[in-house]
């Protein structure tokens, strides 16, 4: 070889050699916008040169953001990669109006590297914000601005994720303006892993990761709130529970761990911390995702049955407090044990921002079994709504957070989809869980062909014009308690706060036409009675009545004429006490 060709392949050596050991380098920065709307989302774009062979491990390479508000307050935001169009992405959420600005650094094995400074502006907006948990009471939820809010709506799966869990042949951006039309401002929805057999672990499906970005998409147009579940329970399972409940075969963490040291195992958990990582940099940004629904039914699984249930809840402490440090913005956290009366998650509702109870009255609770109602028995629609109140409370008094039932419904009832009973049981469960405590309505499963006849109904409509005066978040010194009633074999359930009170009067098997309601325990003074048809969604009578040493009683109207028609009261009835003047 001669010496000018050994000197040319030095010289080459030397150049490699010096790109590969030199520091990181983010180039060609593009925001999409420079001027956007409180609470929507500023995305960026960026080209980034750097030594690292797994582009979704931060180990290798890491992309952090430093974003500056107006009133100084830094904010950390991590980047992520976009596999199907090879492109490196930022996603944030002001919170502030203002001149803004931003640097990225860039990290790999040879150093780290920080961008210039760049800027943009936020105006006013119509946008509310994320939802998180009201700070004067702790027990509803409220958007950023302070506008209360109460969830109305269900599971929603059809047409986005694995088949079997929702209907079939739905297009999900008008089953969702139907659901919004009717008054939804929440669904929940199960997240298919974004680790799949053909990616591996430590990598994340690109189809599944734009199913989640087109569906917070579609809720940020609506105005809706998404409740995402990242664990279900099939996917943790390899021997619990039969047929598409068996979902390890389809998790590449098989390749990690056995399915029963999933909770324990540090492997696995090292990958989970990357995963979380990228989850929260692709979508905490978003004003519609509401809740962190971290596991669903924890005890389907083979980590919790042949595992131990105490590491399983380790676990979910992990978890819990990983999106706590890491969420920028502090979405709320839950998760579940399933339904029944013996399934009880004390650690869970400890660990969680909010509380949730699955309840499948099927399994263990007292309904009737043979099928037939012997005049005597106790009704099975007073069972079922006693169910819900009972379980509500326990939990509101016990652990002073949020309380929800995050799944119920389906099958395991008394009653079967489609019969009349079925819908009543639904109705109930609305207004028991609203009279009892509840920061959203029950999260019913789900969405589909199969229930669409009795739970999407304008029975929304009317609990959301009902909760719609209710300033729920602002609510100080609440307090379930039971109203008294005279004879009939009604039951009624009430709120009392400082502000006013709500509730519910209910009789299983007639109407509540004549029911003397008392309420005790309040303020003396003047107030504000209303009344609200639950099945028509109006007020139907006001008047004012005066509280004395503390207790006030007043009268469901009987059955009136009203325009040549009769007007039926029903077998349930809410209410409204406000002291006069506010």
């Amino acid at each position: 070889m001669k010496k000018s060709q050994l000197l040319f392949i030095m010289f080459v050596i030397f150049i490699i050699t010096t790109i590969i050991q030199s520091n990181p380098a983010v180039q060609n920065i593009y925001a999409l916008k420079d001027t956007i709307d409180q609470y929507d989302k500023f995305e960026v774009t960026f080209d980034v040169t750097a030594v690292f062979n797994n582009p979704f491990d931060p180990d290798e390479i890491d992309i952090m953001a430093a974003f500056k508000s107006p009133s100084g307050k830094e904010w950390q935001i991590p980047g992520f990669y976009y596999y199907t169009y090879s492109l490196w992405m930022l996603r944030f959420s002001p919170n502030e109006q203002g001149m803004w600005t931003y640097t990225i650094r860039v990290k790999d094995k040879n150093g780290s590297t920080v961008s210039d400074a760049d800027t943009f502006l936020v105006i006013p907006s119509k946008y509310h914000g994320p939802v998180h948990i009201s700070a004067y009471n702790h027990r509803y939820l409220e958007y950023a601005d302070g506008t209360p809010f109460y969830g109305i709506g269900l599971w929603y799966n059809s047409g986005l994720f694995p088949p079997g869990w929702g209907g079939h042949g739905h297009n999900p951006t008008d089953d969702l303006d139907e659901l919004k039309e009717m008054g939804v401002n929440f669904i929940s929805a199960v997240m298919t892993p974004l680790e799949t057999i053909a990616s591996g672990v430590g990598r994340y499906d690109q189809n599944i990761c734009e199913r989640i970005d087109r569906l917070l998409g579609w809720c940020e147009e609506r105005e809706i709130i998404l409740s995402l579940n990242v664990w279900f329970h099939s996917y943790l399972s390899e021997t619990i529970w039969p047929g598409g409940n068996r979902r390890w075969h389809v998790n590449p963490y098989q390749n990690v761990c056995p399915a029963k040291e999933f909770y324990s195992s540090k492997a696995a958990w090292t990958y989970q911390e990357k995963l979380y990582r990228y989850i929260i940099a692709r979508w905490a940004y978003s004003r519609s995702l509401g809740i962190w629904f971290i596991v669903d039914e924890i005890n389907g699984t083979d980590g919790w049955v042949y595992g131990d249930s105490l590491v399983a809840a380790n676990w979910a402490q992990k978890v819990h407090n990983y999106f706590k440090v890491n969420d920028p913005y502090g979405h709320p956290t839950t998760g579940t044990r399933s339904g029944g009366n013996t399934e009880f998650w004390y650690d869970g509702y400890q660990i969680f921002d909010i509380a949730a109870r699955e309840i499948y009255e099927g399994q263990g609770y007292p309904i009737i079994q043979d099928g037939k109602v012997d005049p005597g028995d106790t009704p099975p629609l007073k069972l079922s709504y006693m169910n819900y109140v009972t379980e509500i409370r326990k939990i509101w008094n016990g652990y002073q957070k949020p309380v929800i039932i995050g799944e119920t419904g389906w099958d395991l009832t008394f009653y079967e989809p489609r019969m009349p009973g079925y819908l009543s049981m639904y109705h109930n469960t609305l207004w028991a869980g609203l009279a009892a405590g509840m920061a959203m309505t029950p999260f019913w499963w789900a969405y589909s062909d199969y229930l669409n006849d009795n739970v999407v109904t304008h029975q929304w409509t009317s609990l959301a014009r009902f909760v719609a005066g209710i300033p729920f978040a602002r609510l100080t010194h609440l307090v379930p308690v039971d109203a008294g009633l005279s004879g009939g074999g009604s039951d009624a359930f009430a709120m009392k706060s400082d502000q006013l009170v709500f509730g519910w009067v209910v009789n299983p098997v007639a109407d509540v036409a004549d029911a003397v309601v008392t309420v005790s325990s309040l303020a003396d003074g003047d107030y504000n009675l209303q009344l609200y048809h639950t099945w028509s969604g109006r007020f139907f009578h006001e008047q004012k009545i005066t509280v004395s040493n503390g207790t006030v009683n007043f009268t469901i109207p009987a059955i009136k004429i009203i325009e040549g028609r009769g007007e039926y009261v029903g077998q349930d009835v809410a209410f409204v006490l406000r002291p006069v003047g506010d």
